[in-house]
């Protein structure tokens, strides 16, 4: 078969021969793949950069870890992978399976997925997310971000505030449910002057970070209190596309009502994780079917996945690897 294939950390995937998968035991299917979202998290496993990842095999590895597939009877799911993805064929995980609704294209589904875990699980299971709640959205430009913001008001939240670098994308955020928009792309002053006074007319309840860095410093240092009681924030890390550490004072911890934790693969329980695919991801496919989700992809064939690899994705869409 025909798959993505990467042999060294460092180098780029490769279009290859490679042979065809086999299930090991009653848990296991054998699938025909369709659709593969291109991913950072993809890209961060196949490298051996992820925490959840090991370094590539020297007699390669088939990448990718979810997608859109045809069972051998012809239902049209989506399944997370045992095997590589980026295949013509694969093999999944039996009890991790959604079957997808008609009215949803095989590329919608296959970038949402992702999406939906990166936001949906932070929002409902970490920051425990009710009807009237102020929801910020560190790093909303992106791809998962931009999810983050519709996700957040499907929710009920009351009010969403969207921070991101990419203008048209943060802009895009206002038709997507956004209700105030912060540019990143201004001075440290005036960053923190637009948070305090954010904070001061309506108090954030959950801050959903993918971005973690600088910006998360200065959003930790914004709720900063002075010794009289503050207003709870639910502070979930989710990503860190602008580093992996920051410096937090031990006094802005102890001045404020804080929670601090994060979401993502070994902090969710099992019974969670079963809500994700048994309730989570059927009712966010439904919603991407009616049009009440709204995502951009970009469609890409698996023999370029070479020239792919570092390919820029402007304004909020995903790479979409179709088989």
């Amino acid at each position: 078969m025909k798959a993505a294939v990467m042999y060294q950390k460092g180098e780029l995937p490769q279009y290859v021969d490679f042979p065809e998968p086999v299930a090991q035991n009653n848990d296991e299917i054998l699938v025909t793949v369709k659709a593969v979202a291109l991913k950072h998290f993809d890209k961060g496993r196949a490298t051996g950069k992820h925490y959840s990842s090991d370094a590539p095999k020297e007699s390669g590895r088939v990448i990718g870890g979810d997608g859109v597939c045809l069972l051998a009877n012809g239902t049209r799911v989506y399944g997370m992978g045992i095997s590589g993805m980026l295949a013509q064929r694969a093999t999944i995980e039996k009890h991790r399976i959604v079957k997808l609704p008609a009215g949803i294209s095989d590329a919608t589904a296959a970038a949402l997925a992702n999406a939906v875990i990166g936001a949906a699980m932070g929002l409902r299971f970490k920051a425990n997310i009710k009807p009237g709640d102020v929801v910020l959205i560190n790093g909303a430009t992106g791809f998962t971000g931009r999810v983050a913001v519709q996700i957040a008001k499907h929710y009920g939240a009351k009010k969403v505030i969207a921070t991101g670098r990419n203008q048209q994308s943060l802009l895009d955020t206002l038709t997507l449910g956004a209700d105030e928009i912060i540019t990143i792309e201004q001075s440290d002053e005036n960053f923190a002057a637009q948070l305090k006074d954010i904070q001061a007319a309506s108090p954030i309840d959950i801050i959903i970070d993918y971005l973690w860095g600088h910006t998360a410093e200065m959003i930790l240092a914004s709720l900063m209190g002075k010794g009289s009681f503050t207003h709870k924030t639910r502070f979930v890390s989710v990503g860190s596309m602008s580093g992996d550490l920051i410096q937090l004072s031990a006094a802005n911890m102890r001045s404020v009502d804080l929670q601090l934790t994060g979401s993502g693969l070994g902090s969710w329980s099992k019974d969670e994780v079963r809500t994700l695919f048994s309730e989570i991801l059927p009712e966010m496919f439904q919603l991407a079917a009616d049009g009440k989700l709204k995502v951009e992809t970009i469609e890409v064939k698996l023999e370029d996945i070479a020239t792919l690899w570092n390919r820029d994705v402007p304004n909020g869409q995903r790479l979409v690897v179709t088989i």
